[in-house]
This record gives C-alpha cells, structure tokens and sequence, in this order.
C-alpha cells in the first residue's frame, strides 16, 4: 500500500482530486454502505472532502479536511473494498487490490474538468434566498427584500430540506385528483406552509392541507397567516392525532417532531387512509426505554445514555419495517445536520404495489424476539389488521 498512500498524498494534499469513486466490496453485504465517493467542498472557506456512504435506502455524508481524509481512504482500501478511481487535475487513476493485497496503479489521460469551488459555493435552493416568498416573510425568516436573517438561517436551510425531500415524493404519487394532505403536531407550521406553498403556488396542484395541534393559540396563529397570505386550501384544526376523523382518505401524512407515540398514532392513521406518502422526524422516542430485554445488548443497556440512543434507533427500526410489512418503501434520510439537532432522521415512505412482504413480516418478528420486546403501543393501535399479517 506504500505506493497508494504515496498517491494520496501527492494528490490530496496538494489539492489536485476533482472527484473519486471507492468500490467493489471485499465482502458483499446489503446492510453495509456499496461505495463511497468523495469529492472537494468549501466549507467556510476551507477546502474539505465530502465523503458519501451510499447505502440500499440512504446516503450519509462526512466533510474531513484533506489531511484527515488520508487515512480514512487507506482504511477503506484496506478493509472494505478493492477498487478505486481517482479524477484529478493532471491524471485519472485507476487502484486495483487483489485478494491477496496486491496493488497496481493505473495512470491515464484526466477525463474531467477541474471545479471552481468559489462558483459552487452557495447552494441551490427549492426556495432562494433573495427572491421574496410570501410565507417566509410572513414568519419572520426573510425580510420583503427577500434577505434571510442571520438568526434563521438554519430554518431557512431546513424548509429547503424538507421541500426537497417532498419534491422526490411527488413524482411517485397520483395526482389525477385533490391531494389531501394531513401535518400531524404542526407546531408554529413553517414546514406545512412551505409545502402549501411548494405544491400550489409552484407546482400548481390541486391540494387540501389540515394541519393539526393540541395548541390552540399555536393554532390560532396559523389560520391567521393562512388567511392574510390566502393560502384558501390550507386550515389548522386543534385536537390529538388519535381522535382526528375529518377526512375519510389521505394522500399524505406529514410528522415533524411529534413525540413519543404520537408518531406510531400518525403512522397507523396514514397506514389504514392508505396514504400514498409519508415523511415522519420522530421525536423522544421514549416507549422502548424499559421494553428492550436482551442479555447480549447488556453493555450497552447499561449505560443510560447509550440506551436512551439504542432506543431511539430501535424504534424507527421498528417503525420501518411495520412499513414495510404493509406494502410500503422506506427510506431513513438525514432530515438536516447533526449539529443542528440530534433529531434528525427523516422516515420516507411511499406505498407501492408490493403484496409480497413476507420478508418483512420476518424481520419484524425476529426482531422483537431479539430485543424482547412486547406489549407495543403500535401494535396495540393497529390491532387485528397488523395481529393477522403476524399469524
């Protein structure tokens, strides 16, 4: 490996990489990331190298400055895959190991374009900063110029965020009538504006949005908004996600940050509307906390920070693969950076034709035998739809 690292180090230091794709597993595995590529990005104005993990149902991403970055690629050569090609300035490079660890370096001609990173600096936004939207300026994130403020910068990213991951779901849902849309726990609504605003004002849907909360000055609020920006498809109701029966069919169900088991109640109303979308952040997932009974997990159930984190991760496990089970393809997305907030997986589910969820009934059974889990707040919600698919 003397000779990769050599490599690396002429061109990662002295910054000629454009862009580099690590590949072809040593050991295939679904579960863990296929092939990661890495590419150069300014990040308050110092260069790192992003690197993306793709995975069957995700991408995670991490920025490394260029000397770190050295390190991290001779671990990946060296443990998890066998193949490598680095785009550079002056040279592609090809990276072949063998099974027995024998290395050759192929050099041929650069086939791509040096980037100029000061060009790409400012990202592309569904909503951009500069041109006046109504709703943000009504909320107080942008000024009538179009300016974001300082102080909600990190709001104005994640409105953008949360628009581009409903912008994939489009595509994949009928539209060939009203699209009735439910955000359960909406809170002071900036993200349920911003779809209103996304799928009417741009893409010109035909769209009936309720948003829902236990607040009623929150809600208040919000219709108040609704009706100075003449957002006439979009009402605020106060009430709890369990009892709310205003609508016979829904097309999506939107949760951001409901508690607890306020997000398996969401889940099982859009599971039994037959929605056709669902885009859920979880938020305190307490339920599993003292449920979790697994003598081999002992270590980590022993210690009360890491457990509150395994539970956490357990029940959007879980969650996923009740999903599954009923004919839907989920995706666990990063929601915004983990700097931002710990909460910050995004679970994206469409419904599909798929009647063949066997698997998935599997997994889930062996799952809960695993953990020991029993007595679970969604199956007790689903009942006997859920019951019968477990027989």
């Amino acid at each position: 490996m003397k000779e990769v690292i050599a490599l690396l180090n002429q061109i990662l230091l002295n910054e000629e990489i454009i862009y580099a794709v690590i590949s072809d597993q040593r050991k295939k595995d679904e579960e863990s990331y296929s092939k990661v590529t890495v590419k150069p990005v300014l990040i308050n104005d110092e260069l790192n190298l992003q690197f993306t993990y793709s995975y069957k149902t995700k991408v995670l991403h991490k920025n490394l400055i260029p000397a770190e970055s050295l390190d991290l690629i001779e671990k990946l050569l060296v443990e998890d895959f066998k193949q490598a090609i680095f785009f550079t300035k002056k040279a592609d490079y090809y990276i072949l190991i063998s099974k027995k660890g024998k290395v050759s370096i192929l050099k041929k001609n650069p086939t791509k374009e040096d980037i100029d990173l000061a060009h790409n600096r400012k990202k592309t936004y569904l909503i951009e900063e500069g041109e006046p939207c109504d709703f943000l300026i009504r909320l107080g994130v942008m000024n009538g110029e179009g300016k974001v403020f300082s102080k909600k910068y990190d709001k104005f990213k994640q409105i953008n965020r949360f628009l581009e991951m409903a912008a994939d779901v489009v595509p994949k849902i009928s539209k060939d009538k009203t699209l009735n849309i439910v955000d359960f726990g909406c809170g002071k609504s900036y993200l349920t504006f911003a779809l209103y605003y996304y799928l009417v004002d741009v893409l010109k849907l035909d769209v009936n949005i309720v948003g829902l909360d236990l607040k009623s000055d929150v809600i208040s609020f919000c219709n108040t908004v609704a009706l100075d920006l003449k957002y006439e498809r979009l009402n605020f109701i106060q009430g709890d996600i369990k009892d709310y029966q205003e609508l016979d069919k829904v097309d999506m169900v939107v949760t951001l940050h409901a508690c607890n088991t306020a997000t398996d109640a969401a889940i099982v109303k859009a599971v039994n509307w037959g929605a056709q979308a669902i885009l859920s952040v979880p938020c305190c997932q307490q339920e599993f906390y003292d449920k979790i009974k697994s003598t081999v997990l002992d270590p980590m159930l022993s210690h009360g920070i890491i457990k509150e984190k395994l539970a956490s991760l357990v029940t959007d496990s879980l969650r996923a693969t009740v999903l599954e089970l009923f004919g839907y393809q989920v995706q666990m997305l990063e929601f915004i950076d983990m700097e931002h907030t710990p909460k910050n997986i995004l679970i994206r589910a469409i419904k599909t034709d798929n009647k063949d969820n066997k698997e998935a009934i599997n997994k889930y059974i062996k799952f809960k035998e695993f953990l020991g889990l029993e007595d679970l707040y969604i199956e007790n919600e689903f009942g006997a739809i859920l019951k019968e698919k477990l027989t």
